[in-house]
């Protein structure tokens, strides 16, 4: 049985670092962050690249899924709306997995605090700051397992995150996610 990884979060609230540290400490892993299905310049949000970037984020999902090298697939990328998530969802081959939603939250001053740190060091521009603490209250509707990384190291989140691996929760209705 795979382990799917769904792990959604806001800007800067430290997506890609859990997802790193976890495929290297989790067994059989395999990492796609959705950025990366969406890293073009000029970055154009049209209905057409949205729907290459849904299409080209759920192919590689489903061959990671296929694949019997990977027990455990992780992704991670701004899902923000259960649309997203569900829309993923119902396009994946999941027989064989067991699938973990789980949104990353932060208060907003630890937001604030990662945010400028990257702004400092050139990694993000100014305008994600406003753009990512707007987004703070979207994450705690969505129907998935919300972890609090305010305060937390990267080793902290990963063991919330594979304690809530092991735990069976109900079958939810919508996108058949446990």
């Amino acid at each position: 049985m795979k382990t799917l990884y769904l792990i959604g979060g806001t800007m800067g609230v430290g997506k890609t670092t859990l997802c790193q540290y976890l495929k290297q400490d989790l067994p059989n892993s395999v990492f796609l962050d959705g950025d990366w299905c969406w890293d073009a310049n000029p970055f154009q949000v049209t209905e057409e690249t949205r729907a290459m970037v849904m299409e080209n984020i759920c192919f590689l999902l489903n061959q990671f899924l296929h694949c019997s090298a990977y027990d455990n697939v992780l992704f991670c990328w701004v899902m923000h709306q259960q649309s997203i998530i569900d829309a993923i969802v119902h396009r994946l081959d999941l027989k064989d997995s067991d699938v973990k939603c789980i949104s990353l939250l932060a208060d907003e001053n630890s937001l604030r605090s990662r945010l400028t740190a990257d702004i400092q060091k050139g990694i993000r521009t100014a305008d994600v700051l406003d753009r990512s603490l707007a987004r703070i209250p979207l994450y705690r509707q969505l129907d998935t397992i919300a972890i609090d990384t305010s305060g937390k190291t990267v080793e902290q989140i990963a063991q919330e995150v594979k304690r809530c691996a092991k735990h069976s929760f109900p079958q939810n209705t919508r996108a058949g996610r446990t």
